[in-house]
């Protein structure tokens, strides 16, 4: 278990063990309130009658002193006996409320037998009752009374079979509230007391403890694949994480969507530091290749020249393709801020490709002039005229001589905002389906055009860089005569 985890679980603990604390402490305060309101209550039960009735009886045969040693010889069921003055015929304390209560009863319009005013023999006259505090402070009396209780209620029937009084004539002891509990127990034991305490304790630990690991059982495997991370291992690791739907699981996702991300680029990378090998080495072996030839035979030192000549030019082009991509990839590029003319953009690129199509006869149309009259860009224009003009010199270089490139504009509303969509089409071999995607990506040609035609697969890399990073988006698909369809979605300045 780490640090983390005993953090939570103190802190869960501490909480579980106050909150435990206050509310025992509330049921204990509510409860010692309720026995301090019970222990001024005046008991009414028919033993209590029986022994008020003996009192009277003894006050008004013999007086107060024979009352006095009646009351002396009750060491369990202690009768008060309040004169005029409030004092106590055997000194005892005697509860204002009580006796308050007492006289309350006494003045009602109904006598009670339980709370009586009695004058004896020699003229005294003393108040009579019962505190019901007496059968809780002697559970022995209690249980006597009720004992007696149960024989004045039942009659004969009480004396079947059962308990047998013992030689002084007492009912044997049946416990507190007379049900059967043993000799000395209690009912406000401390063991009775604080075993609940201790229980609710232990299930707070226990809920502390599967807390705590609850939550620190993500965190500790998030620190582990962050600590495999730091050595290279970028594996996915939370992708089965169970049904868990919390933050930290969330974390834990987004951590395996970042290493995957970062798996995905240090993978490409990869590739292309490959790729950048493998179409620099032909250019250098032909330039090694031409300056040998160059020694060898001097009469050819034009054609090495040459050679050596174009080689440089195809390696200067791959190099600023390369840094093109790689500073569009960086998002190193300046604030699109410019608004661009896409009219004028499009007429400049399609000149300059009818220009560079008239040796094979490839004708360029354009079609959709009215769509582009006042559409505006914002953005910088020698990016969007570069990915453009990729995209259109890619289809003139794929397509047969003697064929037809359309560049169609229109316009059109997604539901958001306006676009303007670019399709540039030609008739060439077009590529697979599954190939779709993969065009876009650097140096990717497909199978039939791996020697058919020059270039470094990057016109078409570039050209998706630029759209997404003006906003828009750029696809390819197959049409139905034959031929490939780029389409570019750029959106459309709002006027105003």
């Amino acid at each position: 278990m780490g640090r983390l985890f005993w953090k939570f679980f103190l802190c869960i603990m501490l909480a579980q063990v106050t909150a435990t604390i206050g509310i025992g402490g509330t049921f204990w305060l509510k409860n010692r309130a309720a026995q301090q309101e019970r222990a001024l209550d005046i008991d009414t039960s028919p033993p209590a009658q029986m022994i008020i009735e003996a009192a009277s009886a003894t006050l008004e045969a013999g007086g107060s002193q024979a009352l006095r040693h009646f009351l002396g010889k009750m060491e369990r069921m202690r009768v008060f006996a309040v004169d005029a003055k409030g004092q106590e015929l055997m000194g005892r304390t005697v509860h204002p409320a009580m006796l308050a209560k007492a006289r309350a009863m006494l003045e009602q319009g109904q006598p009670h037998p339980v709370v009586r005013t009695v004058t004896g023999s020699d003229g005294q006259r003393y108040l009579l009752f019962l505190p019901s505090s007496e059968r809780f402070r002697h559970p022995e009396a209690g249980a006597a009374r009720d004992t007696l209780n149960a024989v004045t209620l039942s009659g004969p029937r009480a004396m079947g079979p059962g308990p047998r009084p013992d030689a002084a004539g007492a009912p044997p002891p049946r416990g507190e509230f007379g049900r059967g509990m043993p000799p000395g127990s209690r009912m406000d034991s401390p063991y009775r007391t604080f075993i609940p305490l201790a229980a609710a304790i232990a299930a707070s630990l226990l809920f502390s403890f599967l807390l705590a690991w609850y939550f620190a059982r993500p965190i500790r495997d998030l620190r582990q694949a962050f600590e495999a991370a730091s050595h290279g291992d970028l594996a996915p690791r939370f992708h089965a994480s169970g049904k868990r739907g919390d933050e930290l699981t969330d974390l834990g996702r987004d951590f395996d969507r970042m290493t995957g991300r970062l798996r995905n680029l240090m993978e490409s990378q990869t590739r292309l530091l490959h790729d950048v090998s493998h179409e620099l080495r032909s250019p250098l072996a032909r330039l090694q290749a031409a300056i040998g030839l160059a020694h060898q035979q001097p009469d050819k030192m034009d054609a090495s020249m040459q050679r050596i000549e174009r080689e440089s030019e195809r390696m200067d082009k791959l190099i600023g393709e390369l840094l093109t991509l790689s500073r569009l990839e960086a998002g190193a590029a300046s604030p699109l801020s410019e608004d661009v003319d896409i009219a004028e953009l499009l007429h400049d690129i399609v000149d300059d490709a009818r220009y560079e199509a008239k040796a094979r006869q490839v004708g360029i149309a354009l079609a959709g002039d009215a769509a582009i009259a006042d559409a505006a860009v914002t953005g910088r224009p020698e990016l969007l005229a570069r990915a453009v003009e990729n995209v259109v010199r890619n289809a003139v270089k794929h397509s047969p001589d003697g064929g037809t490139v359309e560049v169609n504009v229109s316009r059109l509303h997604d539901g958001k905002q306006d676009l303007l969509r670019i399709a540039v089409l030609d008739q060439g071999p077009g590529v697979a389906s599954a190939d779709l995607a993969r065009i876009f990506e650097p140096f990717f040609r497909a199978s039939h055009t791996q020697h058919s035609t020059d270039g470094h697969g990057l016109g078409l890399a570039i050209a998706q860089h630029v759209i997404n990073a003006h906003g828009g988006r750029i696809g390819a698909s197959l049409r139905s005569g034959g031929g490939l369809c780029v389409e570019m979605l750029l959106p459309v300045k709002t006027p105003g």
